[in-house]
């Protein structure tokens, strides 16, 4: 009897020994099998998290038993994390549970309208398309930071790679950009801005045009310098990518004569000075361009018949004309119609 006592304890030893083993092992023990990004979105099961997490990872049963313990079913925060090696149980699930997410890196460039910038947005967070474009033209909001229109609003976005939380609320992504353009608004910029004469706004629908004209950045200067010297004559700017803001065609690559007239207060044929807001979402090069415009007497430019890019600057109008000419006819020549 004192024997069969004697082995009962031994194996419970071993038994106990080998349950707090596992235990340590299972819920503190590396249980990821390869590192792996979670999206859970509003709209996501406790069954589609489980589905998307558990072929990551390894010790199913402790994080099914820590899951339950800590009430994650109905506990679990709408976000982006990564689970990385090293990882046990215990940390994945509070991670879920807590909402500790990790900030994902959001690319804004190339948008000319709200509606393209809140298509592109919806891509890298969590808000639909719907719900940002309602925020990107919420007038109230644009009061609110100071903008005349949710149009000239559009100014505070700066092309740039940033970190957000994949569940920031299209308002407070608003707000955070607002930050941003007020950091790079500085005591310099605005000090250069002063020799424009123009006002932020004004500066960034500007550096629009010369962006959508040009994206030789050593050439930039020059072109702002053109417009420049025709604001200050009173001249219509007589910019081709107004023409297709104002038809919304953007696709656009021949400017015919018919489209010259489209009556709209973007068309800077019909109308002088400055569009009402910018054109499209300039590079911090095209802004810095406008500030450090070059000084010159040219009044006109024009695409190089060679395609390169670049510009060919003339002072007369004769002379625009003759560059112009020679445009035109590589584009007939290359059967470019429109």
């Amino acid at each position: 009897m004192k024997k069969i006592f004697i082995w009962s304890f031994v194996v419970g030893l071993i038994l106990g020994a080998a349950v707090a083993v596992w235990g340590v092992i299972s819920f503190k023990g590396n249980a990821v099998v390869e590192a792996k990004e979670l999206y859970i979105s509003r709209n996501t099961t406790y069954e589609e998290l489980l589905d998307s997490l558990k072929p990551s990872i390894k010790h199913h049963l402790a994080f099914d038993l820590y899951a339950q313990r800590l009430e994650l079913k109905d506990k679990y925060k709408v976000g982006h994390y990564v689970m990385e090696s090293g990882m046990n149980v215990i940390e994945i699930v509070r991670m879920l549970k807590l909402g500790l997410q990790t900030p994902v890196n959001v690319t804004m460039n190339n948008v000319k309208i709200p509606a393209q910038l809140a298509g592109k947005l919806a891509k890298q967070l969590e808000a639909d398309s719907v719900e940002i474009v309602k925020v990107l033209t919420d007038k109230a909001l644009a009061k609110r930071l100071g903008f005349s229109s949710e149009l000239t609003m559009f100014s505070i976005f700066l092309p740039n790679t940033y970190e957000f939380y994949w569940t920031v609320k299209p308002e407070e992504f608003v707000e955070r950009m607002y930050k941003e353009y007020k950091r790079f608004w500085n005591e310099e910029r605005d000090q250069k801005r002063k020799r424009s004469g123009l006002n932020r706004v004004e500066v960034a629908t500007l550096a629009s045009i010369v962006y959508e004209e040009t994206r030789k950045v050593d050439e930039m200067p020059r072109v702002a310098g053109v417009y420049i010297n025709r604001l200050k004559k009173g001249m219509p700017l007589q910019a081709d990518p107004t023409i297709k803001y104002a038809m919304q065609d953007f696709g656009l690559r021949r400017i015919l004569k018919s489209y010259l007239k489209y009556p709209s207060p973007y068309n800077t044929y019909i109308n002088k000075g400055l569009p009402p807001s910018p054109i499209c979402m300039p590079s911090t090069e095209a802004i810095d361009a406008v500030l450090n415009f070059e000084k010159h007497e040219y009044l006109y430019f024009c695409a190089r018949h060679t395609f390169d890019g670049y510009h060919n600057f003339a002072k007369t109008y004769n002379e625009h004309l003759q560059n112009a000419r020679r445009y035109q006819q590589e584009l007939n020549k290359r059967k470019i119609m429109k």
